[in-house]
């Protein structure tokens, strides 16, 4: 990758190299994994938007259609779930990083021209166009590693000689390819995109090797919020892996990840700005204890 500040940039806001971004989980669907329809109706999402913000959230992250197995979504659907609300978000929210979560090119152009800052592809290029989609709408670009799956498929006796290796190789390409197409340098992340495309022993062998994803000089995305590797690891149900969430984003965040991607808002932003002070990037609200 080409030298430049390391900063980066989406909507209004600037990222510095030492500066973590979180990233609120708002789906607009009715049957995700975590919160099963919470936010599919237009007034609990708003509701849930304003409080992540008042938490503490730099960006959203808007889905209209589950990750894995369900019922087939048409891109017409996609569009009616994602489009007006993304016009909305930026409404009433004029400086909030707004992204979307989408596999498709048409879905990216048309959130883009509604206000989307970064599209966050979570199925590695599945759609080839997509990556100029961004490119010629001046957003970001999340580039990440599924294996080899096409979208919506659940991973299978997944094998690798190194999955970090196999990971660093796949995003670093995608990166490269996406600003050969014109996105900007400072709007590209990589994610491991931990469990697509991989099994428990995978995701925990990623998320202890972190640090040398982020080696390659590329922003990180970390998407590990109440995750099946963290189930199955503490042997846990969805709503009950708040905790094991906390170790794996404090971890990533120590060892080099900018931009996580949750559920909790209030409880990442204080694992996230507590981690920043043991790294020597910020500093303590308050140092009275035994100083008087």
């Amino acid at each position: 990758m080409d030298e430049h500040d390391g900063a980066l940039r989406l909507g209004n806001r600037s990222f510095g190299p030492g500066e973590f971004a979180l990233m609120a989980i708002i789906n607009r669907t009715p049957d995700s994994f975590f919160d099963r329809g919470a936010t599919y109706a237009t007034d609990a999402a708003y509701a849930a938007i304003g409080k992540a913000v008042a938490d503490g959230a730099d960006l959203v992250d808007i889905g209209g259609v589950k990750a894995g197995y369900g019922e087939p979504v048409s891109e017409a659907e996609e569009l009616r779930r994602t489009v007006d609300f993304v016009a909305g978000i930026r409404e009433r929210h004029p400086d909030l990083v707004i992204s979307v979560d989408t596999y498709r090119s048409g879905v990216a152009r048309q959130v883009a021209e509604a206000g989307a800052d970064l599209i966050n592809d979570t199925w590695a290029g599945a759609d080839p166009d997509l990556v100029h989609a961004a490119a010629e709408a001046g957003t970001g670009l999340v580039c990440s590693h599924v294996g080899g799956l096409s979208p919506r498929t659940d991973p299978h006796r997944m094998a690798y000689d190194d999955v970090v290796a196999d990971v660093i190789r796949t995003t670093t390409a995608l990166a490269d390819r996406a600003l050969a197409a014109g996105v900007r340098r400072d709007g590209i992340l990589i994610d491991p995109t931990h469990d697509f495309g991989k099994n428990t022993l995978q995701s925990l062998e990623l998320t202890r090797r972190l640090d040398e994803l982020a080696a390659t000089g590329w922003p990180v995305l970390v998407a590990v919020s109440n995750k099946d590797f963290i189930g199955e690891t503490l042997e846990l149900p969805p709503g009950q892996r708040g905790n094991g969430t906390l170790a794996a984003l404090s971890i990533s965040a120590w060892l080099g990840a900018r931009v996580f991607r949750v559920h909790d808002v209030p409880a990442a932003r204080q694992a996230l700005d507590f981690i920043a002070v043991l790294r020597g990037t910020s500093q303590p609200a308050g140092t009275r204890r035994s100083l008087a």
